[in-house]
């Protein structure tokens, strides 16, 4: 019986070292790379076969993939269900992984006492998707090329919408986005003062998913203590990558700060540092992004 390449990467390793090798070239894998050219668009996140949208880690794997690949598409699918639709992978074609978090349950039972005690163990497997740009043969909705995107105007209506629901205290003025989680309040430049509407939401976006993070909200701290540290910059990567979701549900294009540098910088320490921090950051900005989806009026998601 042949042994297990115990040599082999696991998948927070390569994931990780993706996305670290991205950031290295100054590339964030978190600005998405297929703008207005799918109808499924204009900017979303990955989608499923089915239209159901990926999130959390499974967003930046294949957004990474698409950048790296050229990909127009947002949607993704297996071997199996591409030949269910009677269409076929080229040949050559290379597949993502995406992955997904089950757990297994055991109980033992005290041989002494005959109590039973149950132990659970969680883990993280993945599996193989390709783009619709890999495959031949789809339906034609599968490939479908957006409209013109309309001019963007002063204010974007259902952003505004969005971000009025979350009831979070957004005050404006100054030259300065930052949220204040001593006051908690989010204090915005006038909109304005940006180059276009969207960088102002997707500034908005970010200091919102800050705003989560309130001991009275979602209760997340990383164990920061100073301005620069560890937990300073893993709470800045969880804002970044909120921000990057809630553009993608918002179908708003998100461009990089003026300081993304600095910043790629210190998220580069911490991925090195720990194989697991980039999963960890996506899930707390999924449930960031879930969070203030939730202060949404009920049919307001369906309509954006």
């Amino acid at each position: 019986m042949p042994r297990p390449n115990t040599n082999r990467p696991d998948v927070y390793t390569t994931i990780t070292d993706q996305i670290v090798g991205l950031l290295e070239t100054g590339v964030k894998p978190w600005t998405q790379p297929w703008h207005a050219a799918h109808a499924a668009g204009p900017v979303s996140r990955p989608l499923r076969h089915n239209g159901e949208a990926y999130s959390g880690i499974n967003t930046l794997i294949l957004w990474c993939f698409a950048m790296e690949r050229g990909h127009s598409a947002p949607i993704w699918m297996t071997f199996q269900q591409a030949r269910a639709l009677g269409a076929h992978v080229r040949k050559g074609e290379t597949s993502a992984p995406v992955v997904y978090a089950g757990a297994i349950t055991n109980t033992e039972t005290d041989q002494a006492t005959g109590e039973e005690t149950e132990s659970t163990r969680r883990f993280l497997k993945s599996y193989r998707v390709f783009n619709v740009d890999q495959i031949e043969g789809l339906p034609a909705h599968y490939y479908a090329k957006a409209e013109p995107r309309a001019s963007t105007p002063d204010r974007i209506a259902h952003a505004d919408a969005f971000f009025t629901a979350t009831g979070a205290e957004i005050r404006h003025g100054g030259s300065s986005a930052f949220y204040s989680p001593g006051q908690d309040f989010v204090q915005m430049p006038d909109i304005e003062t940006f180059d276009t509407a969207e960088d102002y939401y997707a500034t908005l976006g970010h200091e919102c998913t800050h705003w989560t993070r309130h001991k009275s909200r979602l209760d997340r701290s990383f164990g920061r203590e100073r301005f620069g540290d560890e937990g300073y910059a893993q709470e800045e990567l969880v804002a970044e990558l909120g921000a990057a979701f809630l553009c993608a549900d918002l179908g708003l294009t998100l461009k990089d700060r003026e300081d993304h540098a600095a910043y790629i910088s210190s998220w580069l320490k911490v991925l090195k540092n720990d194989k697991r921090a980039i999963f960890t950051a996506a899930a707390h900005a999924q449930r960031a992004a879930d969070f203030l989806h939730s202060k949404q009026p009920a049919d307001a998601d369906a309509a954006v």
